[in-house]
């Protein structure tokens, strides 16, 4: 039985404003909402760039997780993306 990674994902809109959403297929999702072929919102937020993401076994745990996401405010949503690339430079 083949596993699928689920992903949970923040972009940064051209506004400045951010997006949440979850994927099963992080990179296919992304070229979607760049391209316009996205979510509505992001449709009309374009540019739009990747900032940060989880994975998570299952369909039900990502989506979980992103409800969670949605119901932060912006700036526990910035927080996050801090201590993202705050652990990725310290590597």
């Amino acid at each position: 039985m083949e596993t699928q990674e689920n992903y949970v994902y923040l972009l940064r809109c051209s506004d400045g404003s951010l997006y949440t959403g979850w994927t099963n297929d992080l990179e296919k999702r992304v070229k979607a909402h760049q391209g316009g072929q996205g979510a509505k919102y992001t449709r009309a937020h374009r540019p739009v760039e990747l900032v940060y993401h989880e994975v998570y076994a299952t369909k039900q745990e990502a989506m979980r997780r992103e409800w969670e996401i949605k119901h932060m405010t912006k700036a526990e949503k910035e927080s996050l993306i801090r201590r993202e690339t705050d652990s990725h430079q310290s590597l």
